[in-house]
């Protein structure tokens, strides 16, 4: 059930890059439900449709993707704060190429994509929220991420991952980790025991 317990948290995030007004924030309010995932549940799942994107008031989700052989990569890890969604999907109307999956129990908002847009048109508060945060969580992190992949080695990939996850690493398994490195939870197990010795 959506009430203002569990919609306090996404109005502080979204204040944090862009301060909107009680009236947009109104309008923003009807377009979004509140959802529970159990662990292990998936909240999208490879080319199907979606109609929304959401919010993780608690909890940690993976978004993965599959090669031809059935090999899983961790593309992102979205815990307490994020959006995560299909994106490029929705904007595309075209079926999801990545799954979205709970890791642990999760608390999460649903907000309707198409309303969210339409929205968006007519709120200037939000556009500035928007743009804000595509700017430091699409452009800049995975401008960043990008290179790291082309020039660093799993080391040094790893060390940006604490960086980056800095709270999450002890949440995920060596597994996942492993998978979002590009490398075999064998070859993390020698890098983290080689860094207890440095």
């Amino acid at each position: 059930m959506l009430n203002n317990t569990n919609t306090k948290y996404l109005k502080e995030i979204i204040d944090s890059y862009y301060q909107i007004s009680n009236d947009t924030w109104d309008e923003f309010t009807k377009i979004i439900q509140y959802k529970e995932l159990e662990k292990n549940e998936y909240l999208c799942r490879y080319n199907e449709y979606q109609d929304s994107f959401f919010f993780v008031n608690k909890g940690l989700l993976r978004i993965s993707i599959s090669d031809e052989k059935g090999t899983q990569y961790n593309k992102a890890f979205f815990n307490e704060g994020t959006f995560p969604g299909s994106m490029v999907a929705l904007l595309k109307d075209e079926p999801s190429e990545f799954e979205i999956q709970a890791l642990e129990n999760c608390q999460i908002i649903q907000i309707d994509f198409k309303k969210y847009r339409e929205l968006l048109k007519n709120s200037e508060d939000l556009k500035l929220f928007h743009i804000s945060y595509l700017e430091k969580n699409w452009l800049i992190k995975n401008e960043s991420k990008h290179i790291s992949f082309v020039q660093q080695d799993a080391q040094e990939r790893y060390e940006e991952f604490l960086e980056n996850y800095a709270n999450l690493e002890s949440r995920l398994t060596q597994y996942h980790i492993a998978s979002h490195l590009g490398i075999t939870p064998t070859q993390l197990g020698r890098i983290r025991k080689k860094n207890q010795h440095m």
